[in-house]
């Protein structure tokens, strides 16, 4: 457990250092060069069937779906599961990721990407909150669900599945046109700087409360 505890919590501060790198080259703008190189690459592969198709992607990271598919996921947790206990994580998980997704975008006041918008968006543009929100609602759900799959199998298909739709997800924001590859990347780090840190807490106050449970 303690090897568990020291892995979440160093996971957490290395994926801080990266995101803090990547803030540090947007705020003294020295990923512009790297950011348009990318989003010309994405957006030369633009047709009307694939921009159709990454507006369908890109909406599954919008308020109402994460919200739909948190409470379809909370509802597992409660009353099928009956885990109360993780169910308070993955409240902490998703509304915390959503505040430092504020924070941060108030903070950089980052403006978004004028290249080529294919669809109009609102706001300031790093970090990418569709990514951030991804990244928390997968991620943590996929922790959640993998003790329950007992099979190496069905845990690999759990992980690929969360990897495909948060990069499906960060990838039709840049091909829209809405963010810079580095707002995806700051957000990816982000969320995993906040998801390990969660992880690591409840994991140390789940020991805690363990050690002075009474021995019947």
């Amino acid at each position: 457990m303690l090897y568990g505890l020291t892995r979440a919590f160093g996971v957490s501060a290395l994926c801080f250092i990266a995101f803090a790198c990547v803030a540090l080259l947007v705020g003294f703008d020295r990923i512009s060069g790297f950011d348009e190189a990318v989003i010309r690459s994405v957006q030369g592969l633009e047709t009307p069937t694939l921009t159709k198709a990454m507006e369908a992607v890109s909406s599954i990271g919008t308020t109402k779906p994460v919200i739909g598919i948190a409470l379809v996921v909370m509802a597992f947790l409660y009353f099928v599961l009956r885990h109360r206990k993780e169910l308070i994580l993955f409240v902490v998980v998703l509304a915390g990721s959503t505040v430092l997704n504020n924070l941060l975008k108030a903070l950089f006041r980052r403006e978004r990407p004028t290249l080529h918008r294919l669809v109009e968006e609102a706001g300031f543009s790093f970090p990418s909150g569709h990514s951030m929100a991804a990244f928390s609602l997968y991620g943590i759900t996929a922790y959640l669900l993998w003790r329950h799959i007992p099979s190496l199998a069905g845990r690999i298909v759990l992980i690929v599945l969360a990897v495909l739709v948060v990069g499906t997800i960060g990838f039709s924001r840049i091909y829209l046109g809405v963010h810079y590859p580095s707002d995806v990347i700051g957000g990816y780090f982000m969320s995993a700087c906040w998801l390990a840190a969660s992880i690591g807490v409840f994991q140390r106050l789940a020991k805690r409360r363990r050690s002075t449970t009474p021995l019947r």
